[in-house]
């Protein structure tokens, strides 16, 4: 019997908190540099380090870009990047069902067809990372079962590149459709596109935590919520 991953989401779920939390809760981090390496993405380097925010230890794992792809990616081009990595079948087909999501999520916000979706360069690849790196960390602690809380999104508005959006951005709503979501905390996005599009992924159940005999417990630090502009449409 494999492991019953559950995600306590009180401060929201980004991509970078899925990968630092799965880190401090157990996966050795030369074990997910190595697993992403046969991703054949070059241009970023990982970085872990230890924080404490009040009295809480966790772990910070940041997505360094030391070189952007040279131009945006289509759904089409990921999905053949995708194919022509290394990683298990398992994992190449989990992470072309979150960038699905991800582009029918930024599709429908601009009442465009997802295959007409482009994603950023440096956006991409930090989502790259974040996406099949949190995937690879499922598998190193061979996570067969996934349960989430229901979802703080946050609250107020935040900048982006279209201007001033409310909390949750566009993405972030559609993507919350069907699930449990509520906003608390301090008036700023707490959950990002990426983040919500691997939990709905991985997720078999949202709502109270489940009776569980804890064997791991694990922290996770993010950067301050900015909105993941990873997405354009482009209508050629």
């Amino acid at each position: 019997m494999g492991a019953h991953l559950h995600f306590d989401c009180y401060s929201g779920i980004s991509g970078d908190m899925i990968l630092g939390g799965l880190v401090d809760v157990g996966v050795q981090f030369p074990d997910l540099v190595n697993g992403l390496k046969r991703l054949r993405l070059s241009g970023f380097t990982l970085r872990k380090r230890r924080v404490q925010r009040g009295a809480i230890h966790a772990t910070k794992v940041d997505v360094v870009i030391t070189t952007g792809l040279r131009k945006p990616l289509s759904l089409h081009r990921i999905h053949a990047i995708l194919s022509a990595s290394r990683i298990p079948d398992k994992i190449k087909q989990q992470s072309r069902s979150v960038f699905d999501r991800l582009a029918e999520a930024e599709g429908q916000a601009h009442r465009m067809a997802k295959d007409h979706v482009h994603f950023h360069e440096v956006g991409v690849l930090d989502s790259f990372v974040d996406i099949v790196g949190g995937l690879i960390c499922c598998d190193l602690l061979g996570v067969t079962r996934v349960t989430s809380s229901p979802v703080n999104v946050g609250g107020g508005t935040l900048q982006s590149a279209h201007g001033i959006l409310p909390v949750p951005g566009p993405a972030v709503a559609i993507l919350a459709k069907g699930i449990p979501i509520y906003s608390a905390g301090p008036p700023r996005e707490l959950t990002t596109p990426t983040g919500i599009a691997l939990l709905r992924t991985l997720t078999s159940e949202f709502g109270s935590m489940p009776v569980v005999t804890p064997t791991a417990v694990g922290n996770a630090d993010s950067r301050p919520r900015l909105y993941e502009n990873i997405g354009y449409v482009d209508s050629g």
